[in-house]
């Protein structure tokens, strides 16, 4: 069994790719909390043969430009030194540094008039921040490389994970060790990845006016992920004099976190708008987490089960939509239901998830199918495509890209 410092994660190839090649773009590598930009930047870093630099910005004060500025100035020395090489700066949580785009902008220009050989990579955790500060300040000097959770093949492959441990633990390696201990493994999961996110990726960077209706918001849609819910409904259960278009920014600044998103449903831009959210988290740990539950007391609930297997499917498509490769959608008429529907290009595919034998008709497939003509129908698990086969080829396998 590897350890997550010592496995690489496919991305690192094209990362590394492009640091071999003449300067031309900053790099900017995006993901969530502990998914390992950190340790692949690290990995290629040594691997490119280039001198480089490494500094964070995730601190609990924050840096300011003049930060930047520095960590530049002592990179340009390295590049400077190392001839025709150059050398490599690599700025961790960049987004945590105030108006760290217009800093970067000036340094990056500067550096091309005088045909420096510095190469930089930038790293963030919150997608949303760092494409803000990209698309306003950084245009057309960037090229972006997503990191996004960790897939069902690579916690077999690093770990030896069985399916039902991907279920239930999900995909924070950094966890990993802690899995015997399921009590210990909660607690690390909500003290060292979902209170840093939520303070830290979220509060300390974006305006909130209605911070513990956030929290409630993320623990909610934890709860009732896999399932499609009305923001009317939401503040019903969150008893919170908030409104709807308050809870809509805030699920788009969780999803922007890269943790939970809400899926629209598919149909028309008027649809879409008006339709209510199906709640998808991006890593199944954040559902199990705050149950409590061993793996064992999980397997054993077979409706939680159903809806912990459900969550793993749409993670696994919906983490491949924050790669840009799809768009991911549910489906509902009346009492007709399509679990996830996905658009690549195209191509338009339909799937239900099953978690038991099934020999049920599928009406809501049949009058998707009718309307729509998508072009191909799924059905995961139950007599269809095994969850584990599913799980283990990239999404973008079953949806056409």
């Amino acid at each position: 069994m590897l350890s997550h410092l010592s496995y690489v994660r496919p991305q690192a190839a094209e990362l590394l790719r492009r640091l071999r090649e003449p300067r031309h773009f900053l790099q900017i590598i995006t993901g969530a909390r502990q998914v390992g930009k950190t340790t692949l930047i690290t990995q290629v870093a040594e691997q490119s043969g280039l001198a480089h630099r490494f500094a964070s910005a995730d601190e609990p004060t924050l840096r300011g430009p003049e930060w930047i500025a520095q960590q530049w100035e002592a990179a340009r020395v390295a590049s400077e030194q190392d001839g025709e090489e150059g050398a490599l700066l690599v700025l961790d949580e960049v987004q945590k540094a105030p108006n760290w785009a217009e800093a970067v902008k000036r340094l990056w220009d500067e550096d091309t008039r005088r045909g420096r050989r510095l190469k930089v990579v930038l790293s963030g955790s919150a997608q949303l921040l760092i494409g803000r500060g990209l698309t306003e300040s950084l245009a057309g000097r960037f090229e972006l490389l997503h990191l996004p959770h960790w897939s069902y093949s690579e916690m077999r492959e690093a770990f030896g994970w069985s399916l039902e441990q991907f279920l239930f633990y999900g995909a924070y390696p950094g966890a990993v060790p802690l899995v015997r201990q399921p009590t210990r493994w909660s607690r690390y999961i909500r003290d060292s990845l979902i209170e840093p996110m939520i303070a830290r990726d979220v509060l300390l960077l974006s305006r909130v006016d209605k911070p513990a209706l956030l929290r409630r918001l993320f623990e909610l849609g934890c709860a009732y992920s896999g399932q499609i819910l009305s923001y009317t409904k939401m503040l019903g259960q969150l008893h919170d004099a908030g409104n709807t278009t308050t809870l809509a920014h805030y699920l788009e600044l969780l999803s922007g976190a890269g943790v939970l998103t809400g899926l629209q449903k598919y149909g028309s831009e008027v649809a879409r708008r008006g339709s209510s959210p199906k709640l998808q988290v991006l890593n199944t740990a954040l559902m199990t987490a705050g149950t409590r539950l061993t793996l064992a007391q999980a397997r054993a609930d077979r409706e939680f089960w159903g809806r912990l297997v459900e969550t793993a499917v749409g993670a696994h498509l919906a983490n491949a939509a924050a790669d840009g490769l799809c768009e991911v959608f549910y489906w509902r008429h009346r009492n007709r239901e399509v679990d996830f529907v996905v658009r690549a290009g195209r191509t338009l595919t339909a799937i239900e998830v099953k978690s038991g034998r099934t020999n049920q008709a599928l009406p809501g497939m049949a009058a998707f199918a009718g309307i729509f003509q998508p072009a191909r129908g799924l059905l995961v698990g139950g007599d269809g495509i095994a969850v584990e086969e599913f799980l283990s080829r990239p999404a973008e396998y079953w949806v056409g890209v």
